[in-house]
């Protein structure tokens, strides 16, 4: 087997439209809802604030790169060379397992079509499912 190239931590079920939701997705769904106390949305708001300073959002190099229509089921991958940022995502698991969220950490050598692609991550057209 390859050595995984790229992390991603997603939703163990998938989600309305057929997709398993991303860790940053899930916490973020979490604080619209009302649902985090005050010590868990200041975590939340410190850390979301942390990554917009350190990490590119592809959205703002290509504003179509999460367009459903024109790149249907598009998801984000860390490097799995991106440490500094893979780490600091323990806080968003422990976050969703306080509120029974589950989440887990997917490994891959070709997670699928590159469509974007940085030094920390890239993002990807799944391929279909065999």
């Amino acid at each position: 087997m390859a050595t995984p190239l790229f992390v991603r931590f997603q939703s163990t079920t998938r989600g309305p439209r057929g997709r398993f939701s991303g860790v940053f997705g899930l916490a973020n769904g979490l604080a619209r809802a009302g649902k985090l106390d005050e010590a868990q949305h200041c975590f939340w708001r410190t850390s979301n604030d942390w990554y917009d300073a350190n990490f590119t959002n592809p959205a703002d190099v290509d504003p179509t790169v999460y367009d459903a229509r024109i790149n249907p089921g598009a998801t984000a991958w860390f490097k799995a060379t991106a440490v500094h940022l893979i780490e600091r995502v323990t806080g968003y698991l422990d976050l969703l397992e306080a509120h029974g969220v589950g989440c887990e950490r997917v490994e891959s050598s070709n997670p699928g079509r590159i469509i974007y692609e940085d030094e920390e991550q890239i993002v990807v057209i799944p391929w279909p499912a065999e």
